[in-house]
């Protein structure tokens, strides 16, 4: 057997008789995520681990000393030196961040669930179904997410459990949108026909043949959703109706700080830019986590 591996010449062609040619098999390629979003997934590991450990090492984020307030950053004993209160800030930064971290995972985790199985069912149902789910979502999109977030969270009144059930509200219709999209992208295609040839029930299509499917494109724009879902509740906070002080959350901490924006401004800028890294981190993440899942890639059946 003769295998040919370069362009056809006069020494490379078969002789007579020899029919075989092996043809070496295409190189499989290889995703990797890329540096960026590397980086990115290692600025939120870094953010978790000060989510679980720092508070305990940290300090107490409520003790204050009058006589030390507004000490700049590099003070003695205050890396990030005292607020107006004199309550050491890198104590009440660290101590927020779980609060923080929360407010962006809890809702993005139930409008994961709850928009997948919305958008799923309006797919996969006939043309009525597939109406009344999306138009009654549709709903949400006649007002802008930040205003509703705001006028549900002051209908429920102040509280973290509030504020995520407002964020998790506004976050279920978005992502109902990207599921149902990429069900109805899947039902016409031949696997699916075939699954409904073979007599398998809705129900079953949906776990295995959906499902599958579905979740990459869902999972890659929630990593993105976070980094909203923390700026979205940091916003609460600032404006009263999420977690209430004197409780350490990024969003009270520049609600507090505001006041000082001329005579100590790093007070602000420091929680400030903790909810920019960590939003953006994800934002990142979302885009290495697209190219990494290849969500418009092949459809497994």
């Amino acid at each position: 057997m003769t295998a040919v591996t370069g362009p056809a010449t006069a020494e490379s062609l078969p002789e007579a008789g020899d029919v075989s040619v092996a043809i070496p098999p295409p190189r499989r390629r290889h995703r990797r995520m890329t540096v960026s979003a590397t980086v990115a997934a290692g600025v939120i590991a870094l953010i978790v681990l000060v989510a679980v450990v720092g508070p305990f090492v940290a300090g107490d984020p409520l003790a204050g000393d009058p006589a030390h307030r507004l000490l700049d950053a590099g003070a003695p004993g205050h890396l990030l030196g005292t607020d107006g209160q004199g309550r050491d800030v890198l104590a009440r930064l660290v101590d927020g961040t779980r609060l923080s971290l929360l407010a962006g995972l809890i809702p993005v985790l139930f409008a994961a669930v709850a928009g997948t199985g919305l958008g799923m069912a309006a797919g996969l149902s006939g043309r009525w179904g597939q109406r009344l789910i999306m138009r009654t979502l549709d709903v949400f999109y006649a007002f802008p997410a930040v205003l509703l977030a705001v006028a549900i969270a002051a209908a429920l009144g102040s509280g973290m459990s509030n504020s995520i059930i407002a964020l998790a509200v506004i976050l279920v219709p978005p992502v109902a949108r990207v599921a149902e999209t990429e069900t109805r992208r899947l039902i016409d295609l031949d696997y699916m026909e075939a699954a409904r040839a073979s007599g398998a029930r809705a129900g079953a299509i949906a776990l295995r043949q959906v499902l599958p499917n579905v979740a990459p494109p869902v999972v890659v724009y929630c990593t993105a959703l976070i980094g909203l879902s923390i700026v979205y509740a940091a916003g609460l906070s600032f404006l009263g109706l999420g977690v209430s002080p004197p409780t350490p959350e990024w969003g009270i901490m520049v609600s507090e700080h505001t006041q000082y924006i001329y005579s100590a401004p790093f007070l602000a800028a420091i929680p400030a830019l903790a909810i920019l890294v960590a939003s953006v981190a994800f934002n990142v993440l979302g885009d290495g986590l697209r190219d990494l899942l290849d969500v418009r890639g092949e459809v497994r059946a």
